[in-house]
């Protein structure tokens, strides 16, 4: 019996082959689209999963006085994981991890610069399940001077020799030499903690650290006893912090909370100064992305359901003849179901064709190295497998309930009567599709021009054309020398240092003023810069005057924003901001105070999902910078890049010239950003196409079954115009209707998800009637094609009797 279902359904498959084939390529379309989305969705979850242990990373909440609002930040002080453990019992171990990027390492006359470098504590192995390949995990990070080495940088230093037990050099402000103790396996792409090489944290211990309550410059994990009440334990955590902090009243200033290791990945959106979260995801955008996959999915099923019905005239004398001779409804139920499962399978089949097809450009969009294992990862293969049968049963199971209950008198009558509830619940799945994407393409088009927004806004200062260059204890000490020679050039328009970079959450340092009441002290971003900062970048002055280029002003002088000058005179509203330069203005903890010299506009040195934060410039030439600025002559780009390398190797011979662009930098702050829109607007279009797939093959029945009709409206002399808008005129009623149902929904989702940016675009009403006349225009069209073809059709033919 199977098999005669079997030779059954793929007859009236090859029978109905252009009904099949909208069918099938429209579930194959939504399979894919569900697929990708899959393999996406379960990358995302799998983000530190090789970890076993409850292990939890302690965040900090900083709420300053000068802050435009409290911050949570992924760093703590050096005391508090030791403090932990010895007073909270729920504590079973810690480690804490300082990164040190692009460190110089080498044996011999071999240098290489390594990328990710991190300080660690001994017992950073015990937590954290990576797989060490040589080495006893144990005790490899115990003595100062120890180092691990992944397997990709040990081949890098020491080709194919052993390098566990060789001594390698690091080059900083002195040269120490560090022990290989131990060789890492590769760390996988899934790990937020992404890292070349592991020193032992001994190797940089100094006991002052252990006093240093207040300073925030690592990452601490804590190892949790099993089934900790982690909320319990974080109500004890501000008794802790006064205990410790008794001395400094900014203890209130603080609170401490716990994040799963397995949640750092994807929910750490909120949380700034988060410099050790790889490829950091907002983990709700996978749920959107399930949920728009569905509605595609959904789409595509919708599609089947309703050409499976339409058609529903055509079978019924099967049906008929069936059951008079004694075949039982749910036979005839099981025969229709078995059906929709077949072409699921085949759809499922040219969906996974289509997925392997277009991996490497999602591969490429989404930077995850995205596969599909199909026959080494027997659960995908059973959840594909299951998830086609799971969508044939449910897609088949109306078309099933519905055929199966013709009456056999009737039909072998010819008196089939589709009925009006039929056509009724055909359009409102009809109207079900069209409102899904009428709500994608309004979607697609806010975040593009969110995204165009973040890109092309203002930032306040000049971003293109600018190379950055990292500097380290060679090159340091030649920065003025570096900047004078590259000066010297035509191709070069000006040349600054910063201790950080534009586009970063900037350290925060405590700051003292002494106006005309009080003493106050208020936190503030802060950055030190070289006289020409301001110049370089056309950050604009609004009051007071820039760094003196003699360096006269060393130490002595401040620049603040906007923000933070308006944060000085809260309680002096109407004081003009002019009023503040010549005020005593310093680091919390100095004996002697500088003065605010000037005032600059408020800039985003962030990126647009934050405020701007008070801001203050410091001009501290023995200090040192970290990255030096050099705009050039974009016209001569090529140039000007060999010129700066040629002048960095006279300079710092012996060290690595590296380069990055501002305006790339910037690019990667809304890289997520950039993702999301690419990946909404690839599923928006691919339900459109899905729509209209089904449209189609609905107006193509409409037509046939109206084909003795259009005959006759035609002999009397209807026109092409007519019989057209005869066709088409139910179709665009309907999709008007998924506009008035589609408009609200689109703007309840968009409300709540533009409140993610501190600068966001309007929603404008325009966009909402621009997308629904799209998808009318687009429903027109496509119910045309077939309304032109059967109205140009010749009345005798369609009228010749059968």
């Amino acid at each position: 019996m199977l098999r005669n279902y079997f030779i059954t359904a793929w007859r009236n498959i090859w029978k109905n082959s252009f009904y099949s084939g909208l069918n099938i390529l429209g579930l194959a379309i939504g399979m894919a689209a569900c697929i990708v989305i899959m393999l996406f969705v379960f990358y995302e979850q799998s983000f530190d999963g090789q970890h076993t242990k409850a292990v939890y990373r302690l965040n900090e909440v900083q709420k300053f006085e000068g802050m435009v609002a409290p911050q949570k930040v992924a760093l703590s002080m050096y005391p508090m994981a030791p403090a932990l453990k010895a007073e909270f019992p729920e504590v079973k171990n810690f480690t804490r991890i300082r990164e040190n990027g692009n460190m110089q390492l080498g044996i011999g006359e071999k240098k290489i610069v390594v990328p990710i470098v991190k300080y660690v504590d001994s017992t950073f192995l015990q937590m954290f399940d990576f797989k060490l390949l040589e080495g006893n995990r144990n005790i490899v990070l115990q003595k100062p001077n120890s180092i691990l080495l992944t397997k990709e940088t040990a081949f890098k230093l020491f080709g194919t020799q052993t390098a566990v037990g060789k001594t390698i050099s690091r080059y900083s402000n002195d040269t120490t030499q560090l022990t290989v103790t131990g060789i890492l396996e590769n760390i996988p792409g899934n790990s937020h903690l992404q890292f070349d090489a592991l020193i032992s944290f001994s190797t940089i211990y100094r006991p002052h650290m252990m006093e240093n309550w207040g300073g925030n410059w690592l990452v601490t994990y804590l190892e949790l006893a099993p089934n900790t009440n982690v909320a319990a334990m974080e109500k004890k955590f501000p008794a802790f912090l006064k205990r410790h902090m008794a001395q400094d009243e900014n203890w209130k200033n603080y609170e401490l909370f716990l994040q799963p290791i397995k949640d750092i990945h994807g929910g750490s959106t909120s949380i700034t100064h988060d410099y050790q979260n790889h490829q950091k995801f907002d983990v709700t955008y996978t749920y959107v992305f399930s949920v728009i996959a569905l509605i595609v999915l959904v789409i595509a099923c919708i599609n089947f359901m309703n050409l499976s019905t339409a058609r529903s005239a055509g079978r019924a004398r099967e049906v008929g003849i069936r059951k008079s001779i004694g075949a039982a409804r749910f036979q005839l139920a099981g025969q229709f179901i078995g059906e929709s499962v077949l072409v699921c399978l085949i759809a499922m089949l040219l969906g996974v064709g289509l997925v392997q097809l277009l991996l490497p450009f999602v591969v490429e969009l989404s930077q995850r190295p995205l596969r599909l294992p199909l026959f080494t990862d027997p659960w995908l293969l059973l959840v594909i497998l299951g998830g086609a049968v799971f969508i044939g049963v449910l897609a088949g199971l109306y078309p099933a309930a519905y055929l199966s209950s013709f009456k056999p008198v009737k039909v072998l009558k010819g008196s089939i009567q589709v009925g009006k509830n039929k056509g009724m619940l055909r359009n409102i799945l009809v109207v079900g599709q069209f409102t899904g994407a009428i709500c994608l393409i309004i979607a697609t088009v806010f975040v593009l021009q969110q995204l165009r927004f973040m890109q092309k806004k203002d930032p306040g200062f000049t971003r293109e054309q600018i190379v950055l260059i990292p500097l380290n204890f060679a090159s340091n000490p030649k920065y003025h020398s570096i900047k004078q020679e590259l000066q010297g050039s035509t191709l070069i328009a000006g040349v600054t240092g910063s201790g950080q970079r534009l586009g970063n959450n900037l350290h925060q340092n405590g700051m003292v003023f002494r106006g005309n009441g009080p003493e106050r002290r208020v936190t503030s971003s802060l950055v030190i810069v070289d006289p020409d900062f301001l110049t370089l970048y056309n950050i604009r002055m609004i009051a007071g005057r820039n760094f003196s280029n003699d360096y006269s002003d060393n130490g002595k002088s401040y620049i603040i924003n906007e923000s933070m000058a308006r944060e000085l005179l809260k309680d002096h509203p109407k004081a003009p901001i002019s009023s503040l330069l010549g005020k005593q203005y310093g680091f919390m903890g100095m004996d002697s105070l500088g003065q605010i010299v000037g005032i600059t506009a408020d800039f985003n040195f962030n990126s647009l999902h934050h405020k701007v934060e008070t801001l203050t410039l410091y001009n501290q030439r023995n200090w040192g910078f970290n990255e030096i600025s050099v705009r050039i002559d974009g016209r001569r780009a090529k140039e000007a890049l060999a010129f700066i390398e040629a002048t960095w190797k006279k300079q710092v011979p012996g060290h690595a010239f590296e380069y990055s662009l501002l305006d790339e930098h910037f690019e990667q702050l809304y890289k997520a950003d950039a993702q999301v829109s690419k990946i909404v607007s690839a599923l928006a279009t691919l339900a459109i196409i899905i729509a209209c797939l089904g449209l189609f093959g609905l107006a193509a029945y409409a037509a046939e079954k109206r084909v003795k009709e259009i005959g006759i409206r035609k002999v009397l002399g209807a026109s092409v115009q007519n019989i057209v808008g005869l066709l088409s005129r139910d179709f665009v009623k309907l999709v008007l209707i998924a506009n008035l149902i589609a408009w609200p929904l689109a703007w309840f989702a968009l409300n709540g998800w533009l409140q993610n940016f501190a600068y966001r675009i309007d929603i404008t009403w325009w966009v909402f009637a621009a997308a629904g006349l799209a998808a009318l225009l687009i429903a027109l069209f496509t119910v045309s094609f077939q309304a032109i073809k059967a109205a140009v059709t010749n009345p005798v033919q369609s009228l010749r009797t059968e």
